[in-house]
């Protein structure tokens, strides 16, 4: 059966922030498409019952994919916040590399013909990016956290698969936000300290961590719009292809956090949590996507000050 036609997609981390709004995304292009969704936690949603997969669990993977049969797999399954890595750095290995592992293993033993779509991380550029020019594909993979090494580790697993005949392709997103996105992350922390201070739940004070770095930031959506254009084209694609998702564009966290309080009428004060600060700090992250553009036509193209109006309203409604 022709991938990109109707054969069956498994989105492991389907739970997630990115995992939510995929999952939509998928069944809009195809409606009538066998979706199956799988998390550490087993609940329902709107785009129906999630079932519960420990990516960790090798015989659970396998009993997964033995059942399912995926033509299409997106990898999603982490432990996606810098922060958790810090603190419990085991279990980010356990779950980022080595189910990454299980999933690579799963497919070559069960169904060699599933694509994986493995979704890694800007992040394992890291001290690459010190030089603060446009991050390629091609960079040396050089990363600052525990987190970043988990993805690289498993980014390089998918690569070595794929010399070997896994049907693959890495994506390496950049920093991407939206309304449901956890408050362990930037942005939706702002917000939602706003949206308490709006209420009178908070003092008028915001507590933040480096304001002076600078990041390459999209709309969740546009990210989503990437992983849907590679399943398209999943039967012509270029085996191994690894691609940056980026905007191309630096922006100071810093004046992020200065549009935000523009977007509120209370007079709010700045304060750094030294607890809010990273060990390693990269001051400067921007990627270079023009290879998804030559590959797929993609390109970031929702405005960011949409995605920070459309993040603070969320908050808002759920505080």
């Amino acid at each position: 059966m022709n991938k990109s036609e109707g054969g069956p997609i498994l989105i492991t981390g389907a739970a997630g922030f990115v995992g939510r709004y995929l999952a939509e995304a998928l069944q809009q292009r195809w409606p009538n498409r066998q979706l199956i969704l799988a998390d550490r936690v087993s609940v329902s949603s709107l785009q129906g019952r999630i079932l519960e997969l420990d990516i960790g669990d090798s015989d659970a993977v396998t009993d997964l994919f033995r059942h399912f049969q995926p033509s299409v797999v997106v990898h999603l399954a982490a432990i996606a916040a810098v922060t958790s890595s810090f603190s419990d750095p085991r279990v980010a290995w356990a779950v980022n590399t080595v189910g990454t592992l299980n999933v690579i293993l799963t497919i070559q033993a069960e169904v060699p013909d599933c694509h994986m779509l493995l979704v890694s991380s800007a992040e394992v550029y890291g001290r690459s990016s010190f030089s603060g020019t446009p991050v390629s594909e091609t960079t040396l993979l050089l990363p600052a956290n525990p987190y970043a090494a988990t993805k690289a580790a498993a980014d390089i697993m998918v690569q070595e698969a794929a010399g070997r005949g896994l049907r693959a392709t890495i994506v390496r997103p950049f920093n991407h936000t939206g309304p449901g996105q956890a408050d362990l992350f930037a942005i939706p922390t702002f917000c939602s300290q706003i949206a308490r201070i709006e209420k009178g739940q908070q003092p008028p004070v915001i507590k933040v961590g480096e304001l002076r770095d600078e990041r390459d930031l999209m709309d969740v959506s546009d990210v989503v719009d990437m992983y849907v254009q590679i399943i398209t084209q999943v039967d012509t694609i270029q085996n191994g292809l690894v691609l940056n998702a980026a905007s191309g564009r630096a922006r100071r966290i810093g004046g992020i956090l200065e549009h935000l309080l523009s977007l509120t009428s209370k007079e709010i004060s700045i304060e750094v949590d030294p607890s809010r600060l990273r060990a390693t700090r990269v001051p400067r992250v921007v990627g270079d996507a023009s290879l998804a553009l030559r590959h797929l036509g993609w390109k970031a193209s929702t405005p960011i000050e949409d995605t920070l109006s459309r993040t603070l309203d969320f908050w808002r409604r759920v505080t």
